[in-house]
C-alpha cells in the first residue's frame, strides 16, 4: 500500500458559524489523482479552503494529516512549505507584481531562502518558467506581466498550473481548474497534471465536468453531499453522473 499523502478523518468546519463540513473521511495515497464531485453547496470548496488554512473557515473537529503530520495545526505558510498547494477557483489579480517575480519569491520562501539571489539560479528559474508557459500554450510575455492582470479566465487557470510546475508542491488541491477551459486547454492542463503525477505529485481535483477526467485517468471519484463523502468509486462513477445526474446517488444514500 502506498503512503497516504493526505489522510482526513471526521473533518468538520464552519463558515461564519454555519457548519459546512459535517465529517469528511478521505484517503489520498501518494502519487494518485482523486476527483471530488457533487451538487452546488455540498462543501467541496470548503474542504479545499479548510485544508489550506483559509482564516474564514473554522475547524470544528476531526483531523487531517499531510504525510503523517497534523496539517490543521500548521500556519498557512507552513502548509505551503510542507508541499500543499491550492489552485483557486477564481485566481486573483495583482497589479504591479510580475508573474515571474511573484513565483521567484514564492519559490525562495518555500525553501527559506528569501533575499538570496544567485544569478545562475535566477536564469535557470526563468528558463524553466518559460518552458512551462510554452507547454501550456501561453506566451512567454506572461512572465513579465502583472500576475493574472489582463488574462482571460482560461489563461488564468493555465497560469495556475504554471505556478504548480514552478513551485513543485507534493499535494495539489485544484478547485474547478477546468472551468472556462476549451477542449484544447483542458488537454494541456491534464497533460501537465499527468506529468507531475509521474514525479510523485498527488492531486485532489474538484470539478463539475467529467470532460477533463477523460485525459487524467484518476484512481478514485468521490461524491460529496451535505458536507460528507457519501460514495467513492472508479472513473465509471463520473460517467454515470454525467448520464443520470445526482438524484439517484443521493437517493441511494438516503440524502434526498
Amino acid at each position: 500500500m502506498p503512503e497516504n499523502a493526505l489522510k482526513i478523518r471526521s473533518l468538520k468546519s464552519a463558515v461564519e458559524g454555519k457548519e459546512i463540513l459535517a465529517g469528511v473521511d478521505l484517503d489520498l495515497p501518494a502519487g494518485q489523482i482523486h476527483v471530488i464531485m457533487g451538487p452546488n453547496g455540498s462543501g467541496k470548496s470548503t474542504l479545499a479552503n479548510t485544508l489550506m488554512g483559509h482564516p474564514r473557515y473554522e475547524v470544528l473537529g476531526g483531523e487531517a494529516k499531510l504525510f503523517g503530520e497534523d496539517v490543521l495545526s500548521m500556519k498557512v505558510y507552513e502548509r505551503a512549505r510542507k508541499g500543499l498547494f491550492l489552485a483557486f477557483q477564481y485566481p486573483v489579480e495583482i497589479e504591479g507584481v510580475s508573474f515571474a517575480h511573484f513565483l521567484w519569491n514564492a519559490s525562495q520562501s518555500h525553501r527559506g531562502e528569501v533575499g538570496r539571489s544567485d544569478p545562475k539560479e535566477v536564469v535557470a528559474f526563468r528558463k524553466k518558467l518559460n518552458e512551462s508557459l510554452e507547454s501550456l500554450s501561453l506566451s512567454k510575455d506572461f512572465s513579465n506581466r502583472s500576475l493574472n492582470v489582463g488574462a482571460s479566465g482560461g489563461e488564468k487557470k493555465r497560469l495556475e498550473i504554471a505556478q504548480i510546475m514552478a513551485l513543485k508542491p507534493r499535494v495539489i488541491l485544484l478547485d474547478e481548474i477546468d472551468s472556462g477551459l476549451d477542449i484544447d486547454s483542458s488537454k494541456l492542463v491534464a497533460k501537465a497534471i499527468q506529468g507531475m503525477r509521474k514525479d510523485g505529485v498527488s492531486a485532489i481535483i474538484i470539478t463539475h465536468y467529467p470532460r477533463i477526467l477523460e485525459y487524467l485517468e484518476p484512481e478514485r471519484v468521490h461524491i460529496m453531499a451535505q458536507g460528507k463523502i457519501i460514495c467513492s468509486r472508479g472513473i465509471e462513477l463520473a460517467h454515470e453522473l454525467e448520464k443520470r445526474g445526482y438524484d439517484w446517488v443521493l437517493k441511494e444514500y438516503s440524502l434526498n
